[in-house]
């Protein structure tokens, strides 16, 4: 699930500092503490991108009291696509769970499953099934387990490219990726003991700012 938040924390800095320029005066702020305010944003905003990606406040926000929750959600998602991967029979590499570990691997992202890749870049019709549903995996459980979806942008991209390298027509392919998707969704739902499982696995795992790396569980 990776992603990119760097734009976004700019622009929530520079508004921040815009409205403290603006309504400073009325509140009897001073401007001295108003510049003293923009230095430290802009440097804190460049510490973050040049020290975490850019992703200085998602590792802040998982190593609240709250993150556990944030990065229960993502070893959702991420035991999703490894326990798909595995009935499928698909190598997985490794399985990240939180901006940390991400970090740590050099992605700028909140987790990631990685995976061999294909031999050849043109898949014949039963391997687009099965990455396909290995794909749609990490999307099928957030909607089993929370009703909605918010991950999942790179999965549908990659998926997008498997299916435009093939030389399938593009109605083959939507149908095909639609018959996947619901099979996921009844093999997660039959499986779901096992997701929550490996999901708990993934997150005790999970490194977090201030807490030592702990040992994954076979």
């Amino acid at each position: 699930m990776p992603s990119d938040n760097t734009p976004l924390s700019a622009g929530l800095a520079v508004l921040t500092v815009s409205l403290a320029a603006v309504f400073g005066p009325f509140l009897g702020i001073s401007p001295w503490w108003t510049t003293v305010f923009t230095a430290c944003a802009l440097g804190a905003l460049s510490l973050d991108a040049a020290r975490f990606g850019g992703r200085g406040g998602h590792l802040l926000a998982e190593a609240l009291p709250g993150g556990k929750g944030r990065l229960r959600r993502v070893a959702r998602h991420e035991a999703g696509h490894a326990l798909v991967a595995q009935a499928e029979g698909l190598a997985v590499r490794r399985v990240l769970v939180g901006s940390l570990a991400a970090l740590q691997a050099g992605l700028a992202c909140g987790g990631s499953t990685e995976f061999d890749p294909p031999a050849t870049a043109r898949l014949p019709l039963d391997d687009l099934r099965r990455w396909s549903r290995v794909l749609l995996a990490g999307m099928a459980a957030e909607d089993l387990l929370y009703g909605e979806s918010v991950g999942g942008a790179d999965d549908r991209a990659l998926l997008g490219r498997l299916w435009g390298l093939s030389g399938q027509d593009v109605a083959t392919a939507k149908l095909e990726q639609r018959r996947a998707r619901r099979e996921v969704d009844q093999w997660l739902r039959q499986h779901q003991g096992e997701l929550e499982s490996e999901a708990e696995r993934l997150l005790n795992g999970a490194p977090r700012l201030g807490r030592p790396i702990p040992a994954l569980g076979p």
